[in-house]
């Protein structure tokens, strides 16, 4: 990251958003529903829910996913003037493929 490598940059900032978004509690159909102001909560950190906790497995399986989907988007990519674009997300894959596969990867 000394080297301010831009796609591994990027891509892992995507990646933790991505697991950042599957650690978000699913609001469920009766939370979508508006309630009269009479019956909200009250008080600091009552709407507050805590966060759901992945298992080590999970955030793999994300980061392949994220890994496999790159590699999928650059397949499809066949055209001359998107061979940049295909060549970045096959770089970006194999930074995710680095950390799964590297020292301390699984």
């Amino acid at each position: 990251m000394r080297a301010r490598d831009k796609v591994a940059v990027s891509v892992l900032r995507a990646t933790l958003a991505v697991l950042d978004n599957a650690e978000a509690v699913p609001v469920g159909e009766a939370g979508l529903r508006g309630v009269a102001i009479e019956q909200a909560p009250v008080g600091v950190g009552v709407t507050e829910a805590a966060r759901c906790e992945l298992s080590e497995r999970r955030v793999v399986e994300v980061v392949r996913a994220e890994a496999d989907e790159r590699l999928e988007v650059a397949a499809q990519l066949s055209a001359p003037a998107h061979a940049d674009r295909a060549a970045r997300l096959r770089a970006e894959a194999e930074v995710l493929m680095r950390f799964l596969d590297g020292p301390g990867g699984v």
